[in-house]
């Protein structure tokens, strides 16, 4: 039974969709989530998004995790590398800002447009299409050149301050400058200008 799949194989708060499920017709497995979510079974969170009801140590009803919905919707897409944290999110999850994003800006493969926006339970999510296809291997390099793009509109910091958390940025995700070469011609003029301001130029050469 579908129930019994998605009890064995899903855990609380994890996004439920359709094309993870066993079973050849859409139309059938629609029939069947309709029946679960009407006995009680699993909520929906809106159509071809489901997940199983369960109570948080408050006391209160389960939700969604937006964060497991991009990672699992967005990021790696069945289970391999497909997208990457990038805008003001990216600044401020290293540092460069304090200013707290209002929404959630992802580049992946996903995206069918240049841009699409959309609600998440009351959260808001830019869905961006990458200049390539996003892979484990050029996963950070995109990010980075997406980083310097907009680095001198969203860093707080400059001079030394932001050469050492730029550097503290290729550290941790072991940035491959030999794949950011590949990749340069498809950003923008400016991206070589703030590379140098940021004194990383060297790395490129």
């Amino acid at each position: 039974m579908v129930i019994d799949y998605i009890i064995d194989n899903f855990t609380d708060g994890e996004p439920i969709f359709l094309d993870e499920l066993p079973g050849n017709s859409k139309d059938y497995l629609r029939q069947e989530m309709k029946k679960l979510v009407d006995a009680g079974k699993l909520e929906r969170l809106y159509n071809g998004v489901y997940y199983l009801p369960y109570m948080t140590i408050l006391g209160t009803n389960g939700r969604i995790s937006v964060d497991k919905y991009i990672d699992k919707k967005y990021l790696n897409a069945d289970g391999t590398v497909s997208g990457y944290v990038t805008g003001l999110q990216l600044a401020n999850q290293y540092g460069f800002t304090t200013q707290n994003p209002s929404c959630y800006e992802i580049c992946s493969n996903e995206a069918t447009t240049k841009q699409r926006k959309q609600d998440f339970d009351g959260n808001t999510i830019i869905v961006y299409k990458p200049v390539d296809t996003v892979t484990e291997r050029n996963k950070y390099p995109l990010q980075f050149l997406d980083l310097m793009t907009n680095i001198d509109k969203y860093s707080e910091v400059g001079g030394a301050e932001l050469l050492k958390k730029l550097r503290k940025y290729v550290k941790s995700t072991g940035l491959d400058f030999s794949v950011v070469k590949e990749y340069l011609p498809l950003y923008p003029d400016k991206v070589y200008r703030n590379i140098y301001e940021g004194g990383l130029m060297g790395e490129l050469v």
